[in-house]
């Protein structure tokens, strides 16, 4: 059995292997674009201090936006590169301080966004390998699926916007679906009148400021004042398409019969699906094949609250449950830090602190 040690110089010598660059950014960065992209949760995790000028600073809570920012910033668009990472993250947890070590992989602008995707789960498993990690729970999502899905589904685009701002906050979630699903209390066109949908205007407009749920004023709190009153502009949604979206979101088990299960409800539906499924199917058997021990399953209702995420994410667990791994695709996030065009994106962050009790267990 390795020592501690040893199991850290493998994973130095994983992130600093000849195919990739290990950066560090700086310890202490500007707090607003975590505000700004990360959102008002995300945000009350970070350990602030403001300089003279005013300009406020966060200690480092994470690798991939910093990276991503000097990405474009070095004028790199449309040049392919890996960079790793290995070192220490900043966070508030229960209003105490805490330092976490995290290594992981991001890849940026890579022609086959496929292709870059596997090698990032790759990495993710080889990293679990050094700690004898051969057997994980792997929970696969599908963002850009869930949007495909809206779309072929013949959803309202105001209604696609409403209910993707969703994803990702199951209570909310689910609190729209069954208003949907209840004959007489759909939201139509019409301007709004009463408190509950004041509150599903106000929920929708806090996630897409990326703003928290369970900050000091909830929906219910702010629609008690809500004095503005906004005309939707959508259609009322079909009892069927209602009956699909619910159907879809109760997918969660292995990630071969998820995806025939969704496939056969489409077409039960009318909808052809099998062109979206068809990505995640290969990415599904790719990670089946490079564990054949993990149990790997797709839930349909699997996001990260971060909505610059667009395409298939993950999670790799230990026997205790604790996430080990995670990542995803993240195209959005290079647009919404300014680059003119579309960028490919992929990354997966490690727990090494949750590696290592892993190994020791």
């Amino acid at each position: 059995m390795k020592t501690a040690s040893e199991r850290y110089a493998a994973l130095v010598r994983l992130v600093e292997s000849r195919t990739v660059t290990r950066v560090t950014p700086p310890l202490l960065l500007p707090a607003a674009p975590f505000f700004d992209l990360a959102g008002e949760e995300f945000g009350r995790q970070l350990l602030l201090t403001t300089a003279n000028n005013g300009i406020e600073y966060c200690l480092r809570p994470d690798f991939t936006l910093p990276i991503a920012k000097t990405y474009l910033e070095d004028g790199l668009i449309g040049v392919p590169a890996a960079y790793t990472y290995l070192g220490t993250i900043f966070r508030q947890q229960n209003g105490q301080p805490v330092e976490y070590e995290q290594a992981g992989l991001e890849l940026l602008g890579h022609a086959d966004a496929g292709q870059a995707l596997d090698q990032v789960l790759t990495f993710a498993r080889w990293a679990l390998a050094i700690y004898d990690v051969t057997a994980p729970s792997i929970r696969l999502g599908g963002v850009g699926l869930f949007e495909a899905f809206l779309e072929a589904a013949e959803v309202p685009p105001a209604w696609r916007a409403r209910i993707r701002h969703r994803f990702g906050h199951p209570e909310a979630l689910q609190r729209l679906m069954e208003r949907l699903a209840t004959p007489g209390d759909v939201i139509t066109g019409h301007a709004p009148d009463g408190r509950e949908t004041v509150i599903e205007i106000v929920t929708d407009a806090m996630l897409s400021a990326g703003l928290s749920l369970i900050g000091s004023r909830t929906p219910e709190e702010i629609a008690d004042r809500y004095l503005e009153k906004q005309a939707l502009d959508a259609a009322r949604i079909p009892e069927r398409t209602v009956e699909l979206l619910q159907d879809y979101l109760s997918v969660a088990e292995s990630a071969q019969s998820a995806l025939d299960r969704i496939g056969a409800m489409c077409r039960a539906h009318g909808v052809d699906f099998e062109a979206p499924l068809f990505q995640v199917r290969n990415h599904a058997a790719a990670l089946a094949a490079l564990s054949p021990n993990a149990d790997v399953i797709f839930d349909a209702s699997f996001s990260p609250r971060l909505d610059y995420y667009t395409g298939i994410v993950f999670e790799m667990t230990g026997e205790e449950g604790d996430i080990l791994a995670s990542g995803g695709e993240y195209d959005r996030l290079l647009t919404r830090l300014g680059a003119p065009r579309h960028i490919t994106a992929s990354g997966c962050a490690l727990w090494v602190d949750r590696l290592e009790r892993e190994a020791t267990r």
